[in-house]
């Protein structure tokens, strides 16, 4: 199995989350932790950013309904 890392802008991207709400929900176990790519550099697996959108999605689903 391969593992795509995700950079900080590409997370932002894909989310639509700014940088401060990212790390806000990390800090309240919200959101995918991030890993350490050595030095300051940091990523998110991707898969992990894409369950986390597709939990997003079946959320607002569900509260649509309810």
């Amino acid at each position: 199995m391969t593992h795509t890392i995700l950079r900080l802008p590409a997370v932002k991207e894909r989310t639509g989350l700014s940088r401060s709400s990212i790390y806000l929900r990390m800090a309240n176990n919200e959101f995918p932790k991030s890993v350490s790519l050595g030095g300051r550099a940091v990523g998110w697996v991707e898969f992990d950013i894409d369950e986390w959108i597709v939990a997003r999605i079946e959320e607002s689903r569900i509260n649509d309904l309810g």
